[in-house]
C-alpha cells in the first residue's frame, strides 16, 4: 500500500508541522509583554573638543566626551524566552543641518542567567562621539537613552527604550587639544 519512505515523509512532515504550531504558541505567550524597566543615567563629566576629521573634506569636528553613570535592574525582562539583551546607551540631538542625529556611545551584550542588575558607576563613551561639523558646541539639549533589543528563543526582535533618560547641555568653549 504505502512504502517505508512515504510514511516516513508523512511522520516528518506532520511532526515539523506540530513544531511549527508548538514554536508559534511559545512565541504568542510573551510576544505582548512590556519589557520597559526605570532607568537611571547621570552624567558626571562633559568634555567638548575641536579636531582634525580625517574621514571626509580637511575639515574640523566636535568630539565629545561624556562620563556617565546607570543604574537598572533588567530582572523583569528576562523570562523563558529571553536569550540575552543587547544593551545600548545612544545620544540624539539636532544640529542646523541635521534634525535628527543619533549616536550609539556604549552597548553591552548581557546573556541569560549573567548578573542583570547594572550599577555602572564613571564610565566612559566606548565609542567616539563625534558630529560631522561643529554641532555639538554650546548645544543645549542633547538626551542618553539606554535601549535594548531583546533576542529570544522564538518570535521578533523587539527594540525597547529604557523609561528613563537624561539631556545636558554641552559646554560653549573647547578644551585645548594637543598637537600630536
Amino acid at each position: 500500500m504505502n512504502t517505508v519512505l512515504s510514511r516516513a515523509n508523512s511522520l516528518f512532515a506532520f511532526s515539523l508541522s506540530v513544531m511549527a504550531a508548538l514554536t508559534f504558541g511559545c512565541f504568542v505567550t510573551t510576544a505582548f509583554k512590556d519589557r520597559r524597566v526605570p532607568v537611571d543615567i547621570h552624567v558626571s563629566k562633559v568634555m567638548l573638543k575641536n579636531v582634525d576629521d580625517f574621514t571626509g573634506p580637511r575639515e574640523r569636528s566636535d568630539l565629545g566626551f561624556i562620563t556617565f553613570d546607570i543604574s537598572a535592574d533588567l530582572e523583569p525582562i528576562f523570562d523563558w524566552n529571553v536569550k540575552q539583551l543587547f544593551l545600548y546607551l545612544s545620544a540624539e540631538y539636532a544640529t542646523k543641518s541635521n534634525s535628527l542625529n543619533q549616536v550609539v556611545l556604549w552597548d553591552r551584550i548581557i546573556l541569560r542567567g549573567e548578573n542583570t542588575k547594572l550599577n555602572l558607576r564613571d564610565m566612559k563613551s566606548k565609542y567616539f562621539f563625534f558630529d560631522d561639523g561643529n554641532g555639538l558646541r554650546a548645544n543645549k539639549n542633547i538626551t542618553l537613552t539606554l535601549s535594548w533589543n531583546v533576542v529570544p528563543n522564538a518570535g521578533i526582535l523587539p527594540l525597547v527604550a529604557g523609561s528613563g533618560h537624561v539631556s545636558l547641555p554641552f559646554p560653549e568653549q573647547y578644551e585645548a587639544t594637543k598637537s600630536y
